[in-house]
């Protein structure tokens, strides 16, 4: 606690005394970059004017504001890949404030060097430290599994990003379990992104504008999860004209719809525009004769995902969104398992551009459900919940080059937990948690050194814990083509994961709010405090070696001080006689508590190499990771602690007006850890006690086990490859058909023996798939 108010106290003093003087008076000019033929916003692109140093990069909305312009005439200008250069000329004078709507055009060429320079300049003018900025384009680069590129199959190709299986894996994000991974759609939190097959998520890759995916060292704008981010936003509907896409494949089907509600006029005016997306996996009926070869009664996966989207705007810019959506997922392993999760949600999120300040207000309010339920044979059922609202208020202000963003954040949950440890131990809990928050952060430029401080303020009412968490950012631009970075936090959450992390395979995924069952100490000391934290430092370098490739190494290293784990150990319950000292019966918190206290790390380096242009298109990553568990009685790696990790991306597009396009993706990863088998015994159940007559009872079979986790499995590899050909209909439409095969070469991926039989299961063998999608 002392070394958090330390780097607390020396955050506020760097924004103190580095806060330039914001009382400049000088023009502004400001407004958004819209495509011209949707009305959909173009981030990421650079607005500048011609023959100075003046210039900023729209953001995810497509606002831009340029502010501290001395007076006089000026050309304003916009390049971006695949359109037209536009030029409008403006005049400042004095304390001017103007606002423009921009529209560009498709142009007849593509402009690869104006688009290299854009990315450029913007890995020159932000921080970007373990963060990785994702659009449409960019997903559909790799092959698609089922004819439909998906987020799921992008993120495991991100540097740091660990996939557990094709069956029910879960993604792990340098060192953090998915529980410690926070996921926002909109300004909304989504608490199970991914479907259970584990190669699709809720997500429609259609009606997505940007994902930024923080792994690590994010600033203080995030917060109550101690390893990593996922924020991604949707796009607007259509606003010139009624749109859509339709496909199908062997996997599943989708249906997006977008149009005007009203209009957009570029002279100006107001509009608004919906979209709607839906899709589902008929995958446990198609399997049954399409893939037999894996398992005769089919693969037991179907999923529907429903999104909705409404879209306000104003003639200067200011937006509101209103969107509601409905996930669920179900599997069906017949005489095994069986399991299903529904979650729904809605709200609303907004933008405003005051009249004549350079300011940008953003705020949101969401409400989001979520339920699980798992029955295993004879096993009682288990089921979790959590449900709950959000809400936040943001600003931004813009100084020259440098801008402060500050706002608050609150949100309330409830979570139910129901279930049975492996010893049949029942655990139940219901609790209702709130969380409030306030955040600061300043981006300033001061010549080649880019530096971001941030301060976030958690406070966890119902445990009435306050957790103060300084941030920061630095880049230092070596050169035009070297750039150094870095990135340090602490971080804190409350929610915890309803399956332990020693659990090797588990479909059931939910949530648990800070328990009260907990042991008191922990390696000797007393336990202060009910929250899991970590403390992130990661530094890095990006390197431009030649004019269409970037090279980026991070090294990282993420202490987790306190996790809370579900006590998988526990026999007897937390009451008396077991938890009285005096009594000679006392046993240790280890065998009572319902969950225990761990602690570990993570560390290691991730390298990334990207070569982009027009037709070719190819991304290397290789990573090299350590993960470290300790509780109380041992020491531990866990399940998803892969050492060595590497992606090979290529997609090549070819033919005229590159209506052809090939894509392949080779993965290599090195064997997960699991407990080997020392042998047998039989194991009597004592069903009657100490009455019971173990001469004649029969027992079951027991299992001896090794040392946890100290034995390998083999290495995992896959090959998967696509060809997509996209045919133009009339004006508007295109028609792509896509072929694809998932693990080409018929790998034998090991997904876990059965130590009783020894019969081995694997990871997905050969799979083709087809599809065909129509957009108009």
């Amino acid at each position: 606690m002392k070394k958090s108010i330390g780097f607390t106290i020396v955050t506020l003093l760097l924004m103190l005394l580095i806060t330039p003087d914001a009382s400049a008076q000088n023009g502004t000019i400001r407004g958004f970059v819209y495509e011209k033929e949707t009305g959909e916003p173009v981030i990421f692109t650079n607005v500048y004017l011609y023959r100075t140093s003046f210039g900023a990069a729209t953001d995810v909305n497509g606002y831009f504001t340029i502010t501290r312009i001395p007076d006089g005439d000026y050309t304003l200008m916009v390049t971006y890949l695949g359109y037209d250069t536009l030029r409008e000329k403006v005049s400042i004078k004095g304390n001017t404030v103007l606002t423009k709507k921009l529209f560009l055009k498709k142009g007849a060429f593509n402009l690869d060097a104006v688009q290299i320079t854009a990315e450029r300049e913007e890995a020159r003018s932000d921080t970007r430290t373990s963060v990785i900025k994702l659009t449409p384009k960019q997903i559909s680069r790799i092959p698609t599994i089922g004819g439909q590129p998906d987020l799921a199959q992008y993120l495991q190709v991100l540097p740091g990003v660990i996939f557990t299986g094709d069956q029910g894996g879960q993604l792990y994000i340098r060192g953090g379990s998915p529980i410690q991974n926070k996921v926002i759609l909109d300004g909304m939190i989504i608490y199970n992104p991914f479907h259970s097959i584990g190669l699709f998520s809720v997500f429609d890759t259609d009606i997505l504008r940007n994902a930024d995916i923080y792994t690590g060292g994010f600033n203080a704008q995030h917060g109550g999860r101690i390893s990593s981010v996922m924020d991604l936003t949707t796009r607007d509907g259509n606003k010139k004209r009624i749109a859509g896409k339709a496909g199908a494949s062997t996997f599943g089907a989708k249906l997006m719809i977008e149009g005007p509600i009203k209009k957009q006029n570029e002279s100006g005016g107001g509009s608004s525009s919906f979209i709607i997306s839906a899709k589902n996996s008929y995958l446990k009926e198609t399997s049954k004769f399409l893939y037999e070869y894996i398992d005769s009664a089919g693969l037991p996966f179907n999923y529907t995902d429903v999104y909705g989207k409404i879209s306000i705007n104003a003639g200067n810019g200011s937006k509101v969104n209103l969107y509601g959506f409905n996930f669920n997922d179900k599997v069906d392993y017949t005489d095994l398992a069986s399991y299903n999760w529904k979650s729904s949600g809605g709200g609303v999120n907004f933008l405003v551009i005051p009249g004549s300040n350079p300011v940008l207000m953003e705020g949101n309010f969401a409400y989001s459900t979520y339920k699980i339920n798992m029955v295993e044979g004879s096993l009682p059922s288990r089921s979790s919940s959590i449900n709950g609202f959000n809400m936040g208020l943001g600003f931004t202000y813009f100084l020259g080059k440098d801008e402060i963003k500050y706002g608050i954040e609150m949100l309330g949950f409830k979570t139910v937990f129901d279930y049975f440890n492996s010893v049949g131990a029942a655990i139940n809990q219901t609790e209702n948690t709130t969380e409030l928050a306030g955040f600061v952060k300043y981006k300033m430029t001061r010549g080649k050194l880019l530096f971001e401080p941030g301060l976030r303020l958690q406070y966890y009412a119902s445990l009435s814990n306050f957790s103060p968490e300084p941030r920061l950012a630095v880049k230092y631009n070596l050169t035009g083509k070297i750039r150094l970075k870095m990135a340090a936090g602490l971080y804190s959450q409350n929610l915890i994961s309803a399956t332990s992390d020693r659990d090797v395979v588990n479909l059931f995924y939910g949530f648990l709010s800070g328990p009260d069952n907990l042991q008191e100490s922990f390696n000797g000391k007393d336990v202060t405090h009910k929250l899991q934290k970590s403390q992130h430092i990661i530094a890095g370098v990006e390197l431009d070696p030649f004019e269409l490739m970037t090279v980026n190494v991070e090294v990282y290293y993420k202490n987790f001080s306190q996790l809370t784990n579900i006590n998988r150990n526990k026999i007897f319950p937390d009451e008396d006689p077991y938890n009285d000292p005096t009594d000679p019966n006392y046993k240790a918190d280890y065998y009572r508590k319902d969950f225990i206290i761990e602690n570990g790390d993570a560390n290691g380096f991730d390298i990334s190499v990207k070569y982009d242009n027009r037709k070719f298109y190819f991304w290397a990553v290789y990573s090299l990771a350590y993960v470290n568990r300790s509780d109380d009685s041992i020491s531990y790696v866990p399940h998803y602690d892969r050492r060595h990790n590497v992606n090979l991306v290529g997609s090549y597009r070819f033919g005229e007006e590159q209506m052809w396009e090939f894509n392949v993706r080779w993965n290599l990863g090195s064997g997960f850890p699991f407990t080997q088998t020392q042998g047998e015994y039989e194991k009597l159940p004592f069903g009657q006690g100490a009455a019971t007559n173990y001469l004649v009872s029969n027992g079951d079979l027991g299992v001896l086990y090794a040392e946890y986790n100290k034995a390998r499995l083999p290495y995992y590899h896959r090959l998967d490859v696509s060809l997509m050909k996209r045919f133009r209909i009339g004006e508007e439409g295109i028609m792509e058909v896509n072929l694809s095969v998932t693990n080409i070469y018929n790998r034998d991926n090991i997904f876990y023996v059965n130590r009783i039989t020894g019969e081995k299961v694997y990871q997905l063998p050969v799979m083709p798939s087809f599809g065909i999608t129509l957009s108009f």
